[in-house]
């Protein structure tokens, strides 16, 4: 069993009781906003420049909080490989437009669940919990 983790910064965006959440072009599944950091990058340089190259929208930093760090298997690899997710809410100004490597995006729900990757639901999980989404 491979033991490997893959580190990733998140946005986590409600509005209406309902999440931000995209889709990739070659996925099938609904991933948070985000990704893997470059060149040392911060958690909010990173989340600042994955949330512009996804969805062409400006993170206002200072609306940035800290939100979890939530860990599951990591979709679409060997068993054993792990996503981290760091995961930040925050507001943005723009308007919202996929672009890069995503086809779409949509507002989710806790029932949506299954439709995500497992990280994903975890923190869906959480967001339901705590009476943040529906």
């Amino acid at each position: 069993m491979i033991n490997k983790t893959i580190e990733k910064v998140a946005l986590i965006h409600i509005n209406n009781n309902c999440v931000l959440s995209t889709l990739s072009k070659s996925k099938n599944k609904l991933y948070f906003p985000g990704g893997k950091r470059e060149n040392n990058e911060s958690d909010i340089e990173c989340l600042k420049r994955e949330v512009f190259e996804e969805l062409n929208v400006h993170i206002l930093e200072n609306t940035v909080e800290f939100f979890g760090t939530f860990e599951a298997q990591a979709d679409g690899h060997a068993p054993g490989v792990l996503v981290k997710m760091l995961c930040y809410f925050s507001d943005f100004e723009g308007t919202l437009m996929a672009s890069s490597e995503i086809e779409s995006f949509e507002w989710i729900k806790y029932e949506d669940k299954n439709r995500t990757s497992a990280v994903d639901v975890l923190i869906l999980e959480k967001l339901k919990k705590q009476g943040l989404i529906e």
